[in-house]
Order: C-alpha cells, then sequence, then structure tokens
C-alpha cells in the first residue's frame, strides 16, 4: 500500500506513493475536506484541476443526510458525487465527540440525537464499517471515542479501553467485508489522551491488529500547540514505518510543518475552506484579511506566483469588494486559492525532502509566514 521513495537526512519527515482502489497519491499530502459529499463553494472539477487525488467524507453527516438508502441506490459516493478519485471517510467519533449534549457512549456503540431533525440513531463499531462500505471508501476509519484535553485520568484509561476494544470488533466487521471483495482500507486510531503511559498504550494496541494504515487521534482538539507538537512527537515514535500515517484535523502551514517533521503522511482539516468563505486567506507573508479597508485599492493578487484563478485574474481590490457585497464568487475564489495555496505547499514540501533540505525549507517559510503574517 505503502512505498517509500525517501527518507529526510535530519527529521523523520519522508516522501512516497500510495496505492489506493482509486489511484496513487504522493505523500505526504494534504486531504480537502468534503463533509456532505462536496468541498464547501467550490466544484469537485476544480479540485481535481489542481491535483488532489484525495478527499474526505463524513461519515455522521452523510449517514443523517441523505442516508444509507440513497448511496445503495447510486452505488457509493463516489457515483453520487462524480468524484473520480480517492475518498478516505472518518468514522463519526470526532462529530460524536464535539455534539456532547446530544449522545451517550456505552461498550456497545454510541446513542446520538441528531442535530438535523432531533431523531435519535445508534452506531456500533460494526455498522460504521458497514455504511463506509456502503460509502465505497477508500481509506475508513474505525470508530473511536475521542476525548477533550483535561479529563480525569480515570476516564481517559476508560476511553483508551473503548477504542482498543472497538477497534478490534471494527477489523473482524472489515475481515468480512474484504472476503466479499471490499478493498478499502481501515484504518486503526489511537488515542490516550494527554497521559503518555496512555498514549503508548494505545499505540502497541492499535499496532497490534495489524491495520494497513494508523491514524492519530485526540490531538488538535484544543490543546496549547506546545502540547500538541509533544504529544504528536511522543506518539508518533511509535507508529511503524511500513505503514501509512495520518493526523486527524491539521491544516495550517505551522501544523503541517510539525506534521510532517514527526513522519505523517496523512492530514485534513475544515480550517483553508472555512476561514476562505469568511475572506481569509493565505500568503506566504501570513493569513491576511481581505475585507479589510487597506486591501480596497489594492491592484495585486492575493499572492503572486499562485495559478488559482483569483490569483491569475483578480485583484485583492476585487476579492474585497465581492466579499463586501456578500457576492458568493468571493468566498468561492478565497476557497480556490486556500486549496491552491496548501497544494503548492506540499509540492515544496516533497522536494526538500527529497533534496535533504526540509528543515531549513521550514524554517525559512515559517520565518516569513509567522513574522510577517498580517
Amino acid at each position: 500500500m505503502l512505498t517509500i521513495d525517501h527518507n529526510d537526512t535530519l527529521t523523520a519527515a519522508r516522501t512516497g506513493t500510495l496505492a489506493l482502489p482509486h489511484g496513487t497519491i504522493e505523500v505526504p499530502a494534504f486531504m480537502p475536506v468534503g463533509t456532505n459529499g462536496t468541498v464547501k463553494a467550490i466544484s469537485h472539477a476544480a479540485v481535481d484541476n489542481m491535483g488532489y487525488r484525495l478527499i474526505l467524507g463524513n461519515t455522521y453527516h452523510l449517514y443523517l443526510r441523505p442516508g444509507k438508502e440513497v448511496f445503495e441506490t447510486y452505488g457509493g459516493l463516489h457515483a453520487f458525487s462524480s468524484w473520480p478519485h480517492n475518498i478516505l471517510t472518518d468514522s463519526g467519533g470526532f462529530q460524536v465527540f464535539s455534539l456532547a449534549p446530544f449522545r451517550k457512549i456505552r461498550d456497545e456503540g454510541v446513542r446520538f440525537r441528531s442535530h438535523i431533525d432531533g431523531s435519535y440513531h445508534h452506531l456500533t463499531p460494526e455498522s460504521v464499517v458497514e455504511f463506509q462500505r456502503t460509502l465505497g471508501s477508500d481509506i475508513m476509519m474505525c470508530l473511536d471515542e475521542c476525548t477533550p484535553p483535561e479529563i480525569s485520568y480515570k476516564k481517559a484509561i476508560e476511553a483508551c479501553r473503548r477504542t482498543t476494544a472497538w477497534a478490534k470488533r471494527s477489523k473482524v466487521r472489515w475481515d468480512i467485508e474484504r472476503e466479499a471483495g471490499f478493498e478499502g482500507k481501515l484504518f486503526g486510531i489511537i488515542q490516550g489522551n494527554f497521559f503518555k503511559d496512555l498514549r503508548k498504550i494505545s499505540s502497541e494496541e492499535i499496532i497490534e491488529l495489524d491495520f494497513p494504515g494508523i491514524a492519530i487521534g485526540g490531538l488538535s482538539v484544543g490543546e496549547p500547540k506546545e502540547t500538541f507538537e509533544e504529544y504528536l512527537a511522543y506518539t508518533s515514535q511509535f507508529l511503524p514505518s511500513e505503514k501509512p500515517r495520518y493526523l486527524m484535523g491539521i491544516g495550517t502551514p505551522d501544523y503541517i510543518f510539525a506534521a510532517v517533521e514527526n513522519g505523517i503522511d496523512l492530514f485534513d482539516c475544515v480550517f483553508a475552506t472555512r476561514t476562505a468563505r469568511n475572506g481569509t486567506v493565505f500568503t506566504k507573508d501570513g493569513m491576511i484579511n481581505l475585507k479589510k479597508a487597506g486591501h480596497a485599492l489594492d491592484k495585486g493578487p492575493i499572492e503572486e506566483g499562485c495559478t488559482c484563478q483569483a490569483c491569475t485574474r483578480y485583484s485583492r481590490g476585487y476579492m474585497r469588494h465581492l466579499f463586501k457585497a456578500g457576492e458568493l464568487f468571493g468566498p468561492m475564489l478565497a476557497t480556490e486559492h486556500n486549496l491552491q495555496f496548501l497544494y503548492d505547499l506540499m509540492v515544496e514540501i516533497r522536494h526538500s525532502i527529497r533534496e535533504d533540505r526540509f528543515s531549513s525549507f521550514k524554517k525559512n517559510f515559517l520565518d516569513r509566514y509567522v513574522k510577517k503574517g498580517n
């Protein structure tokens, strides 16, 4: 599944290719988030044209709407959404975590109330695998229990124990689907909250189950950046080098560099598209808010050299006008720019790793990005 072509000489960063049912992708790679079967404010064709070959879909939201019957009728999420490349689907565990007032977690699974219509539903490790098979996921995730920072050690132990138990049940169900011809890959998820002994235990237990890939969960959930970096480095040291590694929920340059430095191959986040819809865009000099009055007369592009439509055809002044006038075209252009920015960044990162200059590239990029940010 994973072929490593180069390991950085100074860090754990690496480059390679990931063979999936809908084609091969280069790693490390950022995945745009398509929560409801679409990346918000941009067409799949535009995402495809940038070069993205793996996007993310959200099991929780797709389960509630449009539902399993629709995907069975269409033959999966690829056909339903007209996306010809790979799709990774999460387990819905994070949404269960973030909708705490609406759910109850027990050993058998999760009972939750829909945020859409208030109806009650029950997810189990087995049903989550079955639904992701119905979606036709190229990479699917086990149901896990994600926990917030600062919970008690006792609660963290219980969540860690339950995550492992659910992982075992998920793998049994996935093996049944594989025997029936399903080609999607199942990733186990490491938890353990912010307790190093639990992180180590969870890593050992999940790795022992021999999943095709491993995900690190429970990071970037509101903890300080220093804590994130500490626990990322601590957890990633346990991961087997021959399997793909996925860090969930990160998507800004500083966090991306930290992930790559620790040997992470895949990551995703809604940040790029969400901030774009609010008028905030990436540049090499930091993030800028296009709504600011200082851009009103600026005839230059968002970023010199960027190949997105916003930068090749329009000015910062025009972009500001679109947002101030409430035109939908503004968020669409900004979304395209932010995704192009991250795609180009990943290309540069992979080049720097292959040329054994990742550390200097990271320093130079972040010195400019952080210090000059607006």
